[in-house]
C-alpha cells in the first residue's frame, strides 16, 4: 500500500546511514595526522539517529564536531529512509566542545500513514513527530592517541526523548510521552589494522525508540541494553561495518491485540564515502523486525521492516 505523498524517510533506516558515517568517520583516523593540534578526519562528522555522534544505531564515545581541545566544533545531518510500510526523516546539530562535552539537538518525524489509512484513521494522525535533546561528557582516553594501550575512550551521555502525540502512544500501551536514556560508550580504534569497534550499554524505557511511547503499565522499569558497532576501512575514503542494538519489548500489552507491538532488536550492514573532509554520504541496509504485527489486526504486511538508507552530514 504505497502513498506517494509520504515522507520515503524511514525511521528505522535513519539509524543506518547515521551509522555509516559514523562507521566511515572512525576508520579514516587511522589515515589521517596524529596531532593534538587538530582532529582526524571525520573523527566529529556523523550524526547517530537520536542525534549523537557515533554510528548511525549507537551512539560512540567520540565527541561530535571537528573542535580540538581548544576549540568548539559542529555538525548538521539529514536522514532518509525507506521500508515497506513506515518512513522516517531525520534532521539535527550536534555541537562539540572542546573535544570533552558534546550537545545535540535532532527531530524525527515518523510516517504511519499506510498503518493508519489501513486501520480507517484509527491512529487520527499520519506522522509521530519526536523530540530529542542530548548531551556527552567524555571521562577517559582519547580514542586515535591511545594506540599504545588497550584503553578505549569513555564517554557518559543522556538523552531526553518528548513525543508530540501523546494521546497516540498512550492508546497503544505507553506510560509516557517523555523520557530519558542514559548510555555509557567505550570506542577503540586500532589504526594499524584500519578497525574501530564500539559498545554501548544504555538505559531505556523506550518503545522503540521513544517513537511510541515510553514503558507500559507492566513494563516501567529501566532495562539495560547492549549496542555493538565495527567499522572496517577499505581505502582513505571508503568503510564498511556493521551495528546490532538490542531494545526493549514493553508494549507485550495494550490497547491492541497482545503481541501486535512486540519489539525485535536491530542491526544494519552500510558502506560510507567521504569525498571531502567535510561531507559524508551513507548508503545502508538496515533489519527492523517487528513495527506492528499486520496479522493480529487483520492486515498483511507491517511486520519484518526491512530498509534502505541515505544519508548526508556536514562537519565543521
Amino acid at each position: 500500500m504505497q502513498n506517494a505523498n509520504r515522507p520515503t524517510t524511514r525511521n528505522l533506516s535513519l539509524p543506518l546511514a547515521t551509522t555509516a558515517l559514523s562507521l566511515l568517520l572512525a576508520s579514516n583516523m587511522a589515515f589521517a595526522e596524529t596531532s593534538r593540534s587538530s582532529k582526524l578526519l571525520l573523527t566529529g562528522g556523523v550524526s547517530q539517529i537520536e542525534g549523537a555522534a557515533g554510528g548511525g544505531l549507537t551512539p560512540w564515545a567520540v565527541i561530535g564536531g571537528y573542535g580540538t581541545g581548544e576549540e568548539i566544533g559542529a555538525s548538521l545531518h539529514y536522514s532518509y529512509a525507506d521500508a515497506q510500510d513506515f518512513a522516517l526523516s531525520s534532521k539535527g546539530l550536534t555541537v562539540g566542545l572542546y573535544d570533552r562535552v558534546e550537545l545535540s539537538l535532532a527531530e524525527q518525524r515518523f510516517n504511519v500513514s499506510e498503518l493508519n489509512g489501513a486501520l480507517g484513521g484509527l491512529l487520527g494522525t499520519s506522522d509521530i513527530k519526536q523530540t530529542i535533546v542530548g548531551a556527552k561528557v567524555r571521562l577517559a582516553g582519547e580514542a586515535v592517541l591511545d594506540q599504545d594501550t588497550w584503553m578505549p575512550q569513555i564517554a557518559a551521555g543522556m538523552q531526553y526523548k518528548n513525543n508530540q502525540e501523546e494521546k497516540l502512544v498512550k492508546f497503544l500501551g505507553a506510560k509516557d510521552d517523555s523520557g530519558i536514556d542514559y548510555y555509557v560508550s567505550a570506542t577503540k580504534l586500532f589504526i594499524g589494522q584500519s578497525l574501530l569497534v564500539n559498545g554501548t550499554l544504555r538505559m531505556t524505557k523506550a518503545n522503540q525508540l521513544g517513537i511510541l511511547g515510553f514503558g507500559s503499565e507492566d513494563n516501567n522499569s529501566y532495562k539495560p541494553q547492549l549496542e555493538l558497532s565495527t567499522a572496517y576501512l577499505l581505502s582513505r575514503n571508503l568503510t564498511v561495518g556493521a551495528e546490532y542494538r538490542m531494545k526493549p519489548d514493553n508494549l507485550d500489552k495494550s490497547n491492541l491485540p497482545n503481541g501486535t507491538l512486540a519489539e525485535d532488536d536491530w542491526w544494519d550492514l552500510f558502506v560510507a564515502y567521504a569525498p571531502t573532509k567535510n561531507v559524508s554520504v551513507t548508503a545502508a541496509y538496515v533489519n527492523l523486525g517487528n513495527i506492528v504485527d499486520g496479522n493480529k489486526l487483520g492486515l498483511r504486511g507491517f511486520a519484518d521492516q526491512q530498509a534502505t538508507y541515505l544519508s548526508v552530514q556536514l562537519g565543521f
